[in-house]
């Protein structure tokens, strides 16, 4: 198949950017709660410094990690190593010193009432001697167990609702097991912060790919007049990892995939392809259009649901276990580590249209990509095969979000010669190519829109609440009958052949997925 690519200049890149005002948030201060743990040495720290580097940070910062155990200095020489290894730089880079200068630590028990007496009389030292004004961003990156707990004693410390500046706080997922718990939480925090100061962070909104999904929807205007059941086939949308659960053995267990990814991730992904415009980018019209989709799916049947289980196989060429011989999970576990889910939208726009959902541990390769398949035309006037060239194939568009970012659009051409035949070319966009590699995480973005109270790309209780809606009534009832065939695919594969029966009800198949040669040893 015939490959072209699309390229964009280095000066256009320059233009755009310039067009667009810088967006530097008031002085503040960061606060990471969990902050021994991998998060914030590998991506939060890491991310922090990227906006330091591009001049997005105000002068008047700082940084406070906050975890049980006593660090000390250590903690502000962890974060630089975590910045050095995770963010892409280099010892000796320009700001670099001076960003870890602003990283203190505090030590305390997340129960302990004195200690966050002890840490608000911190951090208004730092007002004081650092100007941060009172602005405090609060993160909470810790087990899910603590989150009502922190954000409840937060409130009556008297750091929710402070007298001068503003208090805002990021949760991070699992927002809630499941309809109830999820209500339950978002109760507890809304005791304590209103819903403008909240921020549930999905780490997926922040690629750069998920939200061009809205720019080339609705900055391009060839596309958004085909964009519904009228000439768009079925949509795929798959999340697939050739990783395990990488020691996080009593996590998973009581996650498992659909928990883990297609309830928050794949749901996100879902709502940007399949929503209606919104009036504006505002936080409130975007929310607004999401939730309509979700609302507006059918009660998911439990025959279009499926899900499957790794055992041993072979990933980048390596013999690797089987998920009931991982560490810290029962031997006879019913965890599944791949969920697959066939779904409908009852509204105007996409009435008739499947959607596919795939997610997976150990599965053949690292990718994340979005596929719409149009319907062919009403007349193939050059046959089914092309006459005499390749098989005629229907209109394929490919949103790829990870690890090999870009777009690429499947349609027929001549092949040159006497005769009128056909074969199938792909144009194909490449954000590497175009823009250049980038040493950013994604999380650049969410807490810099944190900081600056800007919620678009966060969850809100509405929607968080709408999506365990719909997946409660599943989780129950897998709960209620455990599979017996687990393990029902190997690791390296694409899953369990009951996904690909679930797509091929329908006379589909799953999308190939291009895999480049990096993400193959992932």
């Amino acid at each position: 198949m015939a490959t072209t690519e699309l390229r964009i200049s280095p000066e256009d890149v320059k233009q755009a950017a310039a067009q667009v005002k810088e967006r530097i948030p008031e002085p503040g201060l960061v606060v990471i709660f969990g902050a021994s743990g991998d998060l914030t040495k590998r991506k939060l720290l890491p991310a922090l410094f990227h906006l330091e580097q591009a001049g997005l940070l105000p002068e008047q910062f700082r940084i406070v990690g906050v975890a049980r155990r006593n660090l000390g200095s250590a903690f502000r020489e962890d974060m630089k190593e975590g910045v050095l290894e995770f963010g892409g730089v280099k010892d000796g880079v320009d700001k670099l010193e001076e960003f870890v200068s602003k990283v203190d630590y505090h030590a305390m028990n997340f129960d302990d009432d004195a200690g966050y007496d002890q840490l608000k009389t911190l951090l208004e030292s730092f007002d004081r001697d650092y100007g941060t004004r009172g602005n405090r961003l609060f993160y909470l990156a810790t087990a899910p167990e603590y989150f009502a707990d922190i954000v409840h004693r937060l409130g009556t410390h008297g750091m929710a609702k402070p007298e001068v500046g503003t208090a805002r706080v990021i949760i991070e997922k699992p927002f809630g097991h499941d309809l109830e718990s999820a209500r339950e939480l978002n109760d507890d925090v809304n005791t304590v912060f209103s819903e403008n100061q909240i921020f549930r962070i999905d780490h997926y909104l922040g690629k750069e790919t998920v939200q061009n999904v809205l720019v080339f929807r609705f900055a391009n205007g060839i596309f958004e007049p085909i964009w519904n059941r009228n000439f768009v086939d079925h949509v795929q949308i798959t999340a697939a990892e050739s990783i395990g659960i990488e020691g996080r053995g009593p996590f998973y267990e009581k996650a498992g995939a659909l928990r883990d990814v297609v309830q928050n991730h794949m749901m996100e992904l879902l709502s940007f392809i399949a929503m209606d415009p919104p009036a504006s980018f505002a936080a409130e019209a975007v929310r607004r259009e999401k939730i309509k989709v979700w609302t507006s799916i059918k009660p998911l049947n439990i025959f279009d649901c499926v899900r499957g289980q790794y055992g041993p196989g072979i990933v980048g060429n390596q013999m690797v276990k089987g998920y009931r011989e991982e560490d810290r999970v029962d031997p006879d576990s019913h965890t599944e580590t791949y969920a697959a889910i066939r779904l409908e939208i009852e509204n105007w726009r996409w009435a008739g249209v499947p959607f596919y959902l795939r997610a997976g541990k150990r599965l053949a390769a690292r990718a994340t990509e979005i596929t719409i398949q149009f319907k062919q035309p009403p007349l193939l006037l050059f046959g089914a095969n092309g006459q005499g060239g390749c098989e005629i194939q229907p209109n394929i568009l490919t949103m790829r979000i990870q690890p090999d970012e870009g777009i690429s659009l499947r349609f027929g051409a001549k092949v040159p010669g006497p005769q009128m035949a056909v074969c199938p070319v792909v144009m194909d966009f490449s954000y590497a190519q175009a823009f250049g590699a980038s040493s950013a995480n994604g999380y650049e973005r969410l807490l810099l829109d944190a900081m600056l109270g800007d919620a678009t790309l966060f969850a809100h209780r509405d929607g968080v609440e709408a999506t365990w809606a719909l997946y409660t009534p599943v989780l129950e009832a897998w709960a209620k009958k455990y599979p017996q065939t687990f393990p029902n695919y190997a690791a390296g594969t694409w899953g369990p052949q009951c996904g690909d029966e679930l797509i091929g009800r329908d006379g589909h198949t799953w999308q190939a997925i291009r895999v480049p040669a990096r993400a193959k040893a992932e």
